[in-house]
């Protein structure tokens, strides 16, 4: 295989995995409250724990690839990622979870940092646009799929066939969903070997790439800066603040079975939201990201309406059709973010990344909103908060570059014709 080919492997590989392993947490959020004898608004610091990480390390990630590398950042993020799934499978407890649930973190913003440059590079400038949609489509799939691999195994293990031995004698009765860190861990050390030996291409950054820490603090003073990573908080806390609660949502209020049912309606989630992104890809070559961003934040809100106050099937529906209404948004507001900047994109694709933070403080709230209200479904009403800042962005963004429809481009052909 082509040594660049063979990258461009390896970086798709990783986004799979970053997905596979993130995702997991929607479905299995009910167990853990379960089996850990939790309340909803501690176990919101599951998910606290985690993307916290991502607020943490994603600036001195990208130091820290601009210092050793991509190939030695990949390393230390796989082991870091295998050994926190590892202790966390052989010492299943709150505390435990809290610590492994934030190296795991740590590893996925290290590996978030480093791959895009090495998918630019290995693949070449001109394709990077065709490769991250692709990339798009893969981390798609593998949040589609962890919920659905979860159920298999718990399926599995309950019934002591196939691949359900191996992980019988290795998780405690009852928490068959430790089964998934366990499968992380040999993932985590398998992808370690890969990189160890995969010859990794030297990535060159332009100077609107390169990050400082300096850079990075003036940016941060700049009133666009500031509110492009607001929504960017606002866009992963409602992204998570949905993924992570559908399961409970619906056994809650439908008496659905979270390791079946529950487990499969946030793969639809995740599915719809992986079509979204090719539709959306297509109506912008038709319409102004502005008025899409708008549009689809509308969808989403009656989504979450419908999803909140219909019976089972509405429900499901609802947190589905959410899905595919928030698939444009996270690429469209990181590009109306960096086009409405002249320089320094590479610190602003930084503090964009130290956005994903919002995924750690929505969980919390949502916890804290239900036990006060004494009702999920009123506290998750909340989430309508984040979405109009998001459909706000459609108002007052003021781009230097905007995209390009279909119809602006006829109209700047005609008018060269014209000279």
């Amino acid at each position: 295989m082509n040594p660049k080919y063979a990258v461009v492997l390896l970086v798709l590989m990783t986004f799979f995995m970053v997905s596979f392993m993130t995702n997991i947490l929607g479905p299995i959020f009910p167990e853990l409250i379960a089996d850990f004898g939790i309340g909803i608004a501690l176990a919101g610091f599951f998910p606290f724990a985690f993307f916290a990480a991502y607020g943490v390390m994603s600036i001195p990630a990208g130091l820290l690839v601009q210092t050793v590398g991509e190939k030695k950042t990949m390393l230390i993020a796989f082991v870091l990622a295998g050994t926190g799934s590892l202790i966390f499978a052989l010492f299943p407890s709150f505390t435990i979870a809290m610590v492994a649930l934030f190296a795991i973190g740590c590893a996925m913003a290290l590996l978030q940092v480093a791959i895009n440059p090495l998918l630019r590079v290995s693949g070449g400038s001109q394709y990077f646009a065709m490769y991250s949609v692709l990339a798009q489509l893969i981390f798609g799939v593998a949040a589609t799929l962890s919920p659905l691999v979860y159920s298999f195994f718990v399926e599995r293990i309950q019934k002591g066939s196939g691949l359900g031995l191996i992980f019988k004698g290795l998780v405690p009765n009852g928490m068959e969903w430790l089964s998934m860190y366990w499968l992380f861990s040999v993932l985590c050390f398998g992808m370690t070997l890969y990189v160890a030996v995969t010859p990794l291409v030297k990535v060159t950054r332009c100077e609107n790439e390169l990050l400082t820490v300096k850079q990075s603090l003036a940016l941060l003073k700049k009133p666009t800066v500031l509110r492009f990573f607001f929504a960017i908080v606002a866009y992963v806390a409602l992204e998570q603040g949905i993924a992570n609660s559908i399961s409970l949502f619906l056994h809650s209020y439908h008496q659905v079975d979270v390791q079946t049912q529950g487990a499969f309606a946030v793969s639809q989630f995740w599915m719809l939201l992986t079509l979204g992104c090719f539709i959306g890809l297509l109506l912008l070559r038709f319409i102004d990201a502005q008025k899409l961003l708008m549009g689809f934040s509308a969808g989403a809100g009656i989504s979450l309406v419908a999803a909140l106050f219909s019976d089972q099937v509405g429900a499901i529906f609802g947190f589905a059709t959410m899905g595919f209404f928030l698939s444009i948004m996270w690429s469209v507001l990181v590009s109306l973010g960096l086009n409405s900047v002249r320089v320094g994109h590479g610190a602003v694709t930084g503090i964009l990344c130290t956005g994903i933070v919002g995924g750690a403080m929505i969980s919390p709230i949502l916890g804290v909103a239900s036990e006060v209200l004494n009702s999920q479904r009123s506290a998750m009403l909340l989430l309508l908060i984040p979405l109009a800042y998001i459909f706000s962005v459609g108002v007052w963004a003021r781009p230097l570059v905007k995209n390009h429809t279909a119809k602006l481009l006829k109209k700047k052909t005609q008018g060269q014709q014209l000279l």
